[in-house]
């Protein structure tokens, strides 16, 4: 019996100080785990960058490229809460506004809404934003023309006191 309980008592001390010394190689391994999934997210994130560039480049090839962003004109006394995109009479795009992005927007801000391809020529634009202004809600609708050249297109709709303005970059 006394021998079976020294036993019991040897084994207990061995997995006691195996556990330890276990726990100390684990800590030191995980630190070298952790650096290396820092380091291959590092990577991973890299790598995503360069995707999303090349795919935009197969997808919206430059020369049939447009682009259209939304900012809103200093001390126009506007501020949007959704706008509402046409191009060529079809639905492209549509946002609506969270206060950060009004703050952004008003501040001198730029929001890209829409990339997409379209073909050279004339192209219609319709643009729906409803929004404050003086204390009150409006709807201003405005319908434009945009000639989409040879190479990629920037257009921006800019709101303003007197409505809305749509240009080519």
């Amino acid at each position: 019996m006394k021998t079976f309980i020294r036993l019991i008592l040897l084994f207990s001390t061995s997995l006691i100080f195996a556990t330890v010394s276990a726990e100390q190689v684990t800590k030191e391994q995980i630190k070298g785990l952790d650096e290396q999934v820092q380091d291959i997210k590092k990577d991973v994130l890299g790598i995503s960058a360069e995707l999303n560039q090349l795919e935009e480049k197969l997808l919206f090839p430059s020369n049939s490229q447009v682009s259209v962003f939304v900012s809103v004109e200093k001390g126009a006394g506007f501020e949007p809460d959704a706008v509402q995109l046409k191009l060529d009479e079809k639905d492209v795009a549509h946002h609506i506004y969270s206060f950060k992005e009004v703050e952004a927007l008003l501040a001198g801000g730029v929001q890209r809404i829409y990339t997409g391809n379209v073909r050279t020529g004339d192209h219609s634009v319709q643009v729906s934003v409803v929004g404050k202004s003086g204390g009150s809600k409006k709807t201003r609708t405005s319908t434009h023309t945009i000639n989409k050249g040879v190479g990629p297109q920037f257009v921006e709709i800019r709101f303003s006191g007197s409505g809305v303005e749509v240009k080519n970059w």
